[in-house]
């Protein structure tokens, strides 16, 4: 499994979760060109399907083993024992946001919440929100789902990801939700988030190593996806279908030998 330093988190993280985006004709690739500056999309020639082409530092997203996002069939996944149950230290946080042109995303700058997997810390850097989930449940899309991405002293990332039902409103994003942003607005934004209180509470997860679901699709990503879903409104999941009319989900990756466990 390939492991993500310190040293390309940065590139990573600018690319992946944080870069613009518009929907421009793919054209001949310029190696030259600085990764940040290649424009990506979730549709046409911009699209999932051809990420790998847009950039030789895409490859992995066509020739990759362990990408994400999966399918989670319940019938196959495998008891680990040596799992160890996730400790999470969230609280009360303010948190900056934008619309980014591919999602919206929630920056954390206290670096005052983490989650503990296997005896080590994971601090959050930021959580983000996709439309349909990315991940399914037993070949079944959610309404929508968010990620908390979180980054290790030596610079590994491990993603929780939360599954969004249609439901009640959720008073934990409700500002959040009803200021989402247009692409580059120029407005500072902020909320405060009861991050302790975003979480459903039932804790249990389904563990599975793979990727970030953007380009570069770099591997070595810990998934950690719990199986209570959480509840938006329908009014605040079309405001974010607003936004992003055409969705921004990457389809779901062959498992290949890999294994979804529960603790």
């Amino acid at each position: 499994m390939q492991v993500l330093k310190k040293s390309s988190l940065a590139g990573v993280l600018s690319v992946g979760l944080l870069a613009g985006c518009s929907l421009e004709t793919t054209k001949e690739i310029d190696e030259n060109q600085a990764v940040e500056d290649v424009k990506w999309s979730y549709e046409g020639e911009t699209g999932p399907s051809n990420w790998d082409t847009l950039h030789p530092e895409f490859a992995t997203c066509g020739k990759g083993e362990k990408q994400s996002p999966i399918n989670i069939d319940e019938s196959n996944v495998e008891l680990n024992e040596e799992l160890e149950a996730i400790g999470i230290n969230y609280q009360s946080t303010d948190f900056s946001f934008e619309n980014n042109g591919h999602t919206v995303q929630l920056n954390d700058q206290s670096r005052d919440n983490s989650i503990e997997l296997q005896g080590e810390e994971y601090t959050l850097q930021q959580l983000h929100f996709h439309i349909p989930s990315e991940n399914t449940m037993n070949g079944d899309h959610f309404a929508m789902e968010a990620h908390l991405v979180h980054e290790n002293e030596a610079g590994d990332l491990a993603v929780l990801g939360l599954l969004i039902e249609e439901g009640d409103e959720n008073p934990i994003l409700a500002e959040v939700f009803s200021n989402i942003p247009a692409q580059n607005n120029d407005e500072e934004l902020s909320s405060n988030i009861k991050l302790d209180s975003l979480l459903p509470e039932e804790k249990s997860t389904f563990r599975y190593s793979g990727s970030l679901t953007t380009p570069p699709c770099s591997e070595g990503v810990s998934w950690i996806i719990l199986e209570e879903a959480i509840e938006l409104s329908e009014e605040q999941i079309e405001a974010f279908s607003e936004r992003f009319p055409h969705g921004n989900a990457r389809g779901t990756q062959p498992l290949n030998s890999r294994e979804v466990y529960v603790p």
